[in-house]
């Protein structure tokens, strides 16, 4: 595929692929670790509470399977956590069950970022695929106008990637808050769920650096500048 064969691809794109290799690995290590340490309340209880502290009560909480897979459908207005979250009572638990009632209160005051992310999705999901088949197929056959479409298509998801950080960040510093606030987490516990949760924002800037880097060695493989 196209710049595998290419150092320079290796070079812009190797410290971002090592640094999500680390952030994955930290993710599991301090998932790990919260999953050991014991909370009052499950996850399930723990978003309910963080929600209606916030006022929130049109959002449904639904159990689905999986590991980490744990997510707000904001359309459906859908909390759905993993049986390990939904059920835990661990700190993993309920910190991860509280970051993601943080992205419904987001959704509840209108964060403006979330709304951009949400929009971007359709455009994002598209390009993530179509748009670098766009680009190897414009390559293969000297197509400019294919490959500048296809580059344009990937810039979506790198737009999509830079506003989603500060969503997910700011998720996480209202189950913070939420946390301790409401009781549920102690402060001499949070450190276990401060650690998991920068953890898991590191995969999003691993992410993002990534889609950035892809998108600037597309521009000059196809600039015609060294």
């Amino acid at each position: 595929m196209l710049g595998l064969f290419d150092p320079m691809y290796w070079l812009m794109i190797g410290p971002p692929l090592l640094l999500a290799l680390f952030a994955q690995g930290w993710v599991k290590s301090t998932y790990a670790a919260a999953m050991k340490m014991p909370a009052p309340l499950s996850g399930a209880a723990a978003a309910q509470h963080v929600m209606n502290s916030a006022g929130i009560s049109n959002v449904d909480i639904e159990e689905i399977p999986g590991e980490l897979s744990d997510h707000y459908d904001s359309r459906a207005k859908v909390l759905r956590l993993s049986r390990e979250v939904y059920q835990g009572r661990t700190l993993a638990a309920v910190g991860i069950a509280a970051h993601e009632a943080g992205h419904a209160i987001q959704d509840a005051r209108s964060y403006a970022p979330l709304i951009v992310r949400n929009a971007a999705v359709p455009l994002a999901g598209f390009g993530s695929g179509a748009g670098m088949w766009m680009v190897i197929g414009g390559a293969i056959f000297s197509i400019q106008p294919l490959v500048t479409l296809g580059i344009m298509l990937f810039a979506a998801v790198v737009f999509f990637q830079v506003v989603n950080l500060p969503v997910e960040f700011n998720a996480s510093h209202r189950a913070k808050d939420q946390l301790v606030g409401l009781g549920i987490v102690t402060q001499q516990d949070m450190p276990y769920v401060n650690k998991m949760l920068n953890a898991a924002a590191m995969t999003y800037v691993a992410a993002t650096l990534q889609a950035v880097m892809t998108l600037l060695y597309l521009i000059m493989r196809f600039s015609g500048r060294d």
